[in-house]
């Protein structure tokens, strides 16, 4: 399986969260557009943001929408990014990002939620060290698709490594190249359902406690329920 297969698993399960993900995604495209102008080509996070709205299949009004909010309300709420790290139960590490206009509320919540999964908020640099920051994308499969044929495009853009999964594939770039290898598949006529920056465990860890695994499943589900968590990345090995 690859790199990203439980990431894959979990998007499944959560659709009933369409809702809230595009609430979490409107912000994101907000200060994105408030930050850098609201045309995404001289804008990267603006397109890094509104490719990631689409591979969810946030509509278009939505999109629109958030981006005249940024460009057009200077006087609105000032968002911050916030990294947390700490410790799921068992030792599962746990990588928090935030976009919150009140850090203390968010840090409350973040602390809170870390306390009910029985796992502890840590320090900065406690747990980030066992994660890659890589380019992510992900391109579903389709019967016309040659293995062969993708693998050699996503190499041919740039993608340092390539795996073929039952029903996707997974391109992994670093950093500096993920807007080079996205745009040039894209030009080839390739979709994603997921293109994005994205923190990858070094090591996976198992939970065979079943209290460690409800916990470490509620640990995720709070902050994912929370407005102002943009992304949960950890390192446990989920079963199906």
């Amino acid at each position: 399986m690859g790199r990203i297969g439980t990431i894959i698993n979990r998007k499944g399960k959560q659709d009933a969260k369409k809702a809230k993900e595009f609430t979490k995604l409107a912000r994101y495209i907000m200060v994105a557009a408030r930050e850098g102008g609201g045309d995404p080509e001289y804008n990267a996070a603006l397109k890094s943001a509104i490719e990631k709205a689409k591979a969810v299949n946030m509509p278009n009004d939505n999109i629109d929408r958030a981006i005249k909010k940024g460009v057009g309300d200077s006087d609105g709420a000032i968002f911050t990014e916030l990294t947390y790290e700490g410790y799921g139960p068992g030792g599962v590490a746990v990588l928090v990002e935030c976009l919150t206009d009140n850090t203390n509320r968010t840090a409350a919540d973040v602390r809170s939620y870390f306390s009910k999964g029985k796992g502890n908020l840590g320090t900065n640099g406690c747990v980030s060290f066992m994660f890659d920051r890589k380019g992510v994308l992900v391109i579903d499969k389709t019967d016309d698709m040659d293995d062969e044929e993708v693998e050699m495009a996503a190499i041919e853009a740039g993608a340092e490594d390539f795996s073929v999964e039952e029903d996707h594939y997974e391109i992994y770039t670093e950093i500096g190249d993920f807007a080079t290898v996205r745009d040039a598949l894209a030009d080839q006529g390739y979709t994603f359902s997921m293109a994005e920056l994205r923190y990858l465990p070094q090591t996976m860890s198992a939970l065979s406690d079943e209290e460690d695994i409800k916990n470490m499943q509620k640990l995720i589900d709070l902050m994912e329920d929370n407005d102002d968590v943009q992304s949960v990345y950890h390192n446990w090995e989920e079963q199906e």
